[in-house]
């Protein structure tokens, strides 16, 4: 039976990072053999052996073919650039399960320009920059720059196409090495010239199987050569994980609004990732920016991490879970505790150095693992073959523990010309233990202040007579005798969104359900005959993205303007721990006017023949979403999806669409007194509403064939196999509003819509009543649906 379940797995390339990979992956109980191509002095032995096949575009054949003869079922490729050209493809179509990226979704690290866009597209953030393949245009850019640059080789340069200039000078002379003198060739072709990021550092390596994505802890490494940061840049001389720095918090804001949406906007473009996104992130004062993107694990993040993985987990099923789709069933776990790694590399490293030097080892402790990088064997004999020869790795309780072991068992190995820091770690050692504040238990009070700046001039722009929508006072003001008023009565309104917040939760579009708050409160404002004259709201959450609620008011903005109210205040509250990550829920309250003698609905003048007109709905609306949801989820679909009833856009975009704001056609009618009542229909559809604004010597009869139901709730309707009368009782089925007409003002409140860019059907009449009908509301003909 063992025989049966084996799983060979193949994994590609020669370094550090790969030993690493091949060691975890040896762990696994259901893995017969781990074979490494082309391998180093350290990847043979036990379960691992060494394959002489190299990576480059030219071996994908004879790799594949060697996979096919030793029943490989699962490749993990390690460098990037084998993934770029190409190499999970030549698996993948010979039907080998591969965790890697495809070379379409390789380009994330394989073009810096590309990489920068696709943030730029989805939201992703990071510092501004300007992508140029013309050398005069980088060099206007550089001069016009008011912020300190880095110049970044677009293409693929072994991780050393960073420059960090610190004038304009040395910018310039900067550009002209890459893209004139190409240093680092065709890397160079184009450039990515983008503002100085400053804070501290951190890498993320994430798991992904084009849906879901799994972190492992976030690690900090050490990139220049020589102790306290000095000398050139290296592809890393040393890392730690978990990083101090990268509080629960700060891992759960950049799995929101970073991680998940990059593979998510990977996966609507139309490029899937499958693999280790390994993201460089720097820690601003503006929050974390994404810095890189990379397809594969890092290195020497690899051999920190891997270490600190429960013995519980499965690295070899991890990866296969991730590379067959279904990543969400297999946990990804870790032990607690600290790890740190310290590479030793070769005199002269990042720049010539000596070759076939021999490797001495001694026995190291337990909670030690030497991984091989830069070696080979000559006979029986390890030496050097690179520059960054080996990463020991240590693990413990505590950072300085597991330095302690790091170092110890780098005193295990010798060489000649061997060096390596002394200071890994130097940043989590010297982390002070500052006193507890407001921000420590997970309210943010300066991003609370950020988001009143930002929204300030949004605000700001729903100003009317009444108000100049001044923000951040202890209360709104509103001087009710500037809008002309002679005897008012004020109407007021509150409502929420409902649970079609939780499609703005996942699709994180958050400015649509900022204008279904105040179209919920503005229409029934209206339905009494009353002008909305001012706004307020509320937002909740468990901790405050700036971002995502200066897009809800934003909407909520939109809305006001629509209806022409005053956005004059609102309330902020973070409450962690009384939401989940990324969630909120929002309220509002609207306050409208209106003439004491022009107050809706004039039930005495309500009378058997006259006419309901609907006006057209938007679409869902705010209503019913608990049941859409179902729906959906009942018919295999996420909100992601593309839409069944719609062109273009996803099902998440399509439900989204905002509520219909119908205060301004209205006012009109209202004042001409052409509308003697006005149903809004929410919740409970016509079966509920329409009866709220009727005598009870009248009931109203609504025919379903007046007006075609609108795609959505056909196919609501069908995927749900949902009964008409309880389509009638539960959604607006296309019919947002219900006037109540008389019979000789129906063609002038018709035409007035129209010219109002309103769509308006005549869809039933009101009907004197006996016992058992009055005061109700009866859909027919609704087998049209």
């Amino acid at each position: 039976m063992a025989e049966t379940l084996a799983l060979n797995v193949l994994v590609i390339g020669g370094g550090g990072r790969e030993h690493a990979l091949a060691w975890a992956l040896a762990k696994s109980e259901r893995v017969g053999k781990v074979y490494v191509a082309p391998g180093n002095g350290g990847t043979s032995g036990g379960k691992i052996e060494n394959v002489a096949i190299g990576h480059s575009a030219s071996d994908f054949a004879k790799l594949v073919e060697f996979a096919q003869t030793q029943s490989v079922g699962l490749v993990v490729p390690g460098p990037e650039q084998p993934l770029v050209d190409g190499i999970s493809d030549a698996f993948k179509k010979v039907g080998i399960p591969t965790f890697g990226p495809s070379a379409r979704a390789a380009r994330i690290e394989g073009s810096k320009a590309f990489s920068k866009d696709f943030m730029k597209k989805h939201g992703i953030p990071t510092a501004a920059y300007g992508n140029f393949t013309d050398y005069n245009e980088a060099c206007e850019f550089v001069k016009s720059a008011t912020f300190d640059v880095v110049i970044k080789a677009s293409g693929l340069a072994a991780g050393k196409g960073v420059l960090m200039p610190t004038t304009k000078e040395e910018a310039l002379e900067a550009l002209k090495s890459v893209m004139v003198d190409r240093e680092f060739g065709d890397a160079g072709s184009e450039v990515v010239v983008e503002e100085l990021l400053v804070g501290q550092e951190i890498s993320v390596l994430a798991v992904s199987d084009g849906y879901t994505v799994t972190s492992f802890p976030a690690a900090q490494d050490h990139k220049r050569a020589y102790d306290g940061d000095a000398g050139p840049n290296t592809g890393g001389m040393g890392a730690y994980a978990p990083a101090p720095v990268a509080t629960a918090e700060l891992l759960q804001k950049i799995h929101k609004s970073v991680l998940q949406p990059s593979i998510d906007g990977m996966r609507r473009d139309g490029f899937p990732f499958v693999g280790c996104l390994f993201t460089g992130f720097m820690l601003t004062a503006d929050g974390p920016k994404v810095l890189e993107y990379n397809c594969r694990f890092g290195d020497p993040e690899t051999e920190a991490v891997l270490p600190l993985l429960d013995e519980s987990c499965d690295l070899a099923e991890v990866f296969l879970a991730a590379a067959e789709g279904r990543l969400d069933a297999v946990p990804l776990k870790f032990r607690d505790g600290f790890s740190a790694t310290v590479v030793v590399a070769s005199g002269g490293y990042p720049g010539s150095y000596a070759k076939g030097r021999a490797i001495a080892f001694k026995p190291t402790a337990a909670d030690t693992h030497v991984f091989h990088a830069g070696t080979a064997c000559d006979g029986s004999q390890v030496v050097t073959a690179g520059g960054r020869v080996l990463a020991v790795t240590g693990v413990s309780d505590t950072v300085q523990g597991a330095l302690d072991r790091a170092y110890a068992g780098v005193a295990t190995v010798s060489f000649d010309g061997a060096f390596h820091r002394t200071d890994i770690g130097f940043r989590a050692l010297n982390q002070p233990r500052e006193g507890l504040s407001y921000a420590d238990a997970g309210v943010d009070i300066d991003a609370g202040n950020r988001l009143v700046d930002l929204i300030k001039p949004i605000v700001k722009a729903t100003r009317r007579a009444g108000t100049d929508s001044d923000i951040g006072g202890f209360g709104g003001v509103f001087d009710l005798k500037a809008t002309g008023y002679k005897d008012p009565v004020l109407v007021s309104a509150t409502d929420g969104v409902g649970t079609k917040l939780k499609i703005a939760h996942e699709t994180r579009v958050h400015d649509t359900v900022g204008v279904d708050l105040v179209a919920m409160q503005v229409n029934d404002i209206i339905v009494q005959g009353a002008e909305p004259l001012f706004f307020l709201d509320y937002y909740a959450c468990g901790h405050l993205d700036v971002e995502a609620t200066r897009d809800f008011v934003r909407g909520v903005a939109d809305g006001c303007v629509q209806a022409g109210c005053a956005l004059i205040g609102g309330e902020t509250a973070e409450m962690p721990g009384l939401y989940a990550a990324g969630e909120y829920d929002v309220a509002g309250f609207a306050v409208g006017a209106v003439e004491r003698s022009e107050i809706l609905p004039r039930m005495d003048d309500i009378d058997s023949g006259d006419v309901l007109v609907g006006l057209a709905s938007s679409g869902i609306h705010s209503n019913g979403f608990s049941l859409v949801r179902k729906v959906v989820e009942r018919a295999g679909l996420s909100f992601d999806s593309v839409c069944p009833w719609t062109d273009g856009q996803t099902v998440g975009q399509a439900l989204l669409t905002p509520t219909r704001i119908y205060v301004k056609p209205l006012l009109p009618l209202v004042r001409r007194r052409l509308v003697k009542a006005m149903a809004h229909i929410t919740g409970g559809g016509f079966t509920d509403n329409v009866p709220r604004v009727l005598p009870k010597n009248v009931c109203a009869e609504i025919d379903a064939q007046s007006w075609e139901l609108p795609p959505v709730f056909r196919w609501v309707k069908r995927a749900g196999n949902i009964a008409a009368d309880e389509m009638a009782r539960t959604f607006n089925c296309g019919i947002g509003m219900v006037l109540v007409v008389a019979p000789g003002d129906v063609d002038d409140v018709l035409t007035t819509l129209a010219e109002g860019g309103e769509q308006a059907y005549v869809i039933g009449r009101i009907n004197a009543a006996n016992e058992a009908t009055q005061g109700t509301a009866t859909t027919i003909n609704t087998d049209a649906w």
